[in-house]
């Protein structure tokens, strides 16, 4: 038995059930158990205690879609691995929980220029934000990148690997202290678009050529607005909805900006495309050891505090990740 947060009945986060007695599962022959250290909490942790996630584990389930820790044991049959590891695993559930036992080949080698804490919640945000602003929008340097939601846990990576990858960055975010955050991660340009007219100041910041990438990982409002913002053969990456809404824009709108309006599916990318996904990987955390990118971590709370923890993500005061320890 290990401690763990349950969610034994779809809801907010005041259903869940930080319990003592969650079974840990025996391990099998090419499986892993890892004693968790810090787990990363995502948008989807958001969505799927409330059962509206693509996704869904039957109940009851521990949520949580990442964590960093250190091997306890490992099955018969496993080589790649050894007791004492720094791992990291994002199995889409699971990772609020003491202990969590994983198949070998989930897991991976946490970076040595990171702490646990760091670490665990690398994975999905920086996995996401690459594969979006590599694959599917193919930046290039001197391109011109909007990102909305830029002081949260996905919005954040963009906006650092955004200039990693030479573009220049717009960071949009609904208040003064997030973008003072975003310029300390690199963006060249900031809107507070909680008291600024979005589309016309990324017309004054871009002489009126808008802008060759939005990344939108929130939704709402903002949406069409930055569409509008668009220059010639732009790319719209849709992320997510963390706002709630999701917006319909005019298909018009494309054909007069000769734009693109891109999905963005990381989850599904790995499993249609895992030879690019590793080749995502092996950059990833080369940058991280050459100090290259390093996470944003401001919101850190003991598993305890959980609900303190999904309030900071769901009302939008996050700033980078929010981590629960153990």
């Amino acid at each position: 038995m290990t401690r763990a947060l349950v969610c034994r009945e779809h809801g907010l986060p005041d259903t869940l059930d930080l319990t003592a007695d969650w079974a840990v599962p025996d391990l099998g022959p090419n499986d892993v158990l890892v004693a968790t250290k810090a787990a990363g909490l995502n948008f989807p942790d958001v969505l799927i205690i409330q059962g509206k996630y693509q996704f869904q584990p039957d109940l009851p389930f521990v949520p949580g879609g990442e964590s960093a820790g250190v091997v306890e044991a490992v099955g018969s049959e496993v080589t790649r691995w050894k007791a004492g590891d720094e791992v990291l695993q994002m199995g889409g559930s699971g990772a609020f929980s003491a202990q969590i036992v994983v198949n070998e080949h989930a897991l991976l080698p946490k970076p040595k220029a990171l702490s646990m804490i760091e670490a665990a919640g690398i994975g999905i945000t920086y996995f996401t934000s690459y594969h979006a602003l590599v694959q599917r929008a193919n930046i290039q340097p001197g391109e011109t990148l909007l990102v909305l939601g830029a002081a949260g846990g996905v919005g954040s990576t963009a906006v650092e690997l955004g200039k990693a990858l030479g573009a220049k960055v717009i960071a949009a975010a609904s208040s003064d202290d997030k973008l003072e955050l975003c310029r300390q991660l690199g963006a060249d340009e900031v809107i507070n678009y909680a008291t600024e007219d979005l589309k016309a100041r990324v017309k004054e910041l871009t002489g009126g050529r808008g802008v060759d990438v939005v990344y939108d990982p929130v939704g709402g409002d903002f949406s069409e607005a930055a569409v509008r913002s668009m220059a010639w053969q732009g790319r719209f990456l849709v992320v997510g909805f963390a706002s709630g809404p999701i917006p319909s824009i005019p298909l018009n709108l494309t054909l007069l900006k000769g734009c693109q309006i891109v999905g963005v599916f990381w989850g599904r990318f790995v499993g249609e495309e895992p030879e690019v996904h590793q080749q995502n990987i092996a950059t990833l955390w080369e940058w991280f050891e050459a100090g290259k990118i390093k996470p944003v971590v401001t919101d850190v709370f003991p598993i305890e505090e959980y609900e303190a923890g999904y309030a900071a993500m769901m009302e939008r005061r996050a700033k980078g990740k929010v981590i629960f320890t153990f």
